[in-house]
């Protein structure tokens, strides 16, 4: 399932009216304590309050017509839901949504006001379920990131910091399924291909940083308990092969790291980040020595959280 460079540009252009071009933030704070230039892309303020509109709107905008009349299914934590059903309403279409039980509240109220249908589940049958209601719909399913037209439009979030900020000598993306690191690999390594191209990964679901290091596809961490809910899904199988071919590198953190990074930005930059796009920060912090006098950028993914980290 290849993507190249080629299929990100032509996502930039389908999208291109229905996606916000997020700004890029800095911070002299943050920039004194790494000793680096920093610079955030905040996908946190994209429509749905997260990167995934971009992916969702390029796979449904692609769709011909007689599959798009019955509808798009999928199963998601929050953000994808969101971004599909979205998605969906911009072309007019149906749009079903698997979530699991465990799912943020903020998350499931975005799904439903975007005129989503919702059927929950527990974590580990979401994709179970979600066959299920695809074969009752006949609606096209729309996977959260084993889709090459997802990872695609997910890169494009890149291609626009690369306009944005030329240069860099680092960027790191959450990890989680692998569709946006996929699509920024892509984009990093077409255009920068001397730049380093991190992941950022909750030490309590290491499965990409475990998958990269032993070349072998891990198996997904069973009940994974971690304040990035957005990032509880396995690596996706052709997500894992862009990310070894990319030569990407994995960067664990901790929960506390994790939730000390979505503070830093609330109170010091005003920015909403939910905790899942904070691993970026926090994992950066892990590896400061590493980074000092580098220009170094983070896509911050989404906005999406009900707080209840801030009483942590």
């Amino acid at each position: 399932m290849a993507v190249e460079l080629a299929d990100v540009q032509a996502a930039a252009e389908r999208i291109r009216g229905h996606v916000h071009r997020t700004p890029v933030v800095t911070s002299a704070t943050l920039d004194a304590e790494l000793g680096a230039q920093v610079f955030v892309k905040c996908e946190n303020l994209q429509k749905v309050g997260a990167f995934k509109a971009r992916g969702a709107c390029n796979a449904v905008l692609s769709l011909d017509a007689a599959v798009a009349t019955g509808g798009v299914v999928t199963h998601s934590s929050g953000n994808h839901a969101a971004a599909l059903a979205y998605a969906a309403r911009v072309r007019g279409i149906p749009c079903y949504v698997v979530m699991p039980e465990t799912a943020p509240k903020v998350k499931v109220l975005a799904v439903k006001g975007y005129g989503a249908e919702v059927r929950f589940c527990k974590q580990s049958e979401r994709q179970q379920a979600c066959d299920t209601w695809q074969a009752e719909t006949g609606a096209e399913l729309v996977h959260p990131f084993e889709n090459p037209l997802v990872i695609a439009g997910q890169g494009t979030a890149a291609l626009e910091l690369l306009e944005q900020v030329p240069d860099l000598d680092v960027v790191i993306t959450p990890v989680g399924g692998g569709g946006l690191c996929g699509g920024t690999a892509v984009v990093v390594r077409a255009l920068l291909p001397g730049a380093r191209m991190l992941a950022a990964e909750p030490k309590a679901v290491d499965d990409a940083a475990r998958s990269l290091a032993s070349g072998v596809r891990q198996p997904a961490v069973a009940n994974p308990k971690t304040w990035g809910d957005g990032l509880m899904t396995g690596l996706g199988e052709p997500n894992f092969e862009l990310l070894m071919r990319h030569q990407v590198e994995v960067i664990t953190c901790e929960e506390d790291a994790i939730v000390a990074a979505a503070r830093f930005f609330l109170e010091r930059t005003k920015l909403v980040v939910e905790p899942s796009g904070a691993t970026t920060l926090a994992s950066i912090r892990a590896i400061a020595d590493q980074v000092r006098g580098k220009r170094v950028a983070m896509i911050v993914t989404g906005g999406n959280t009900d707080f209840a980290w801030l009483t942590r």
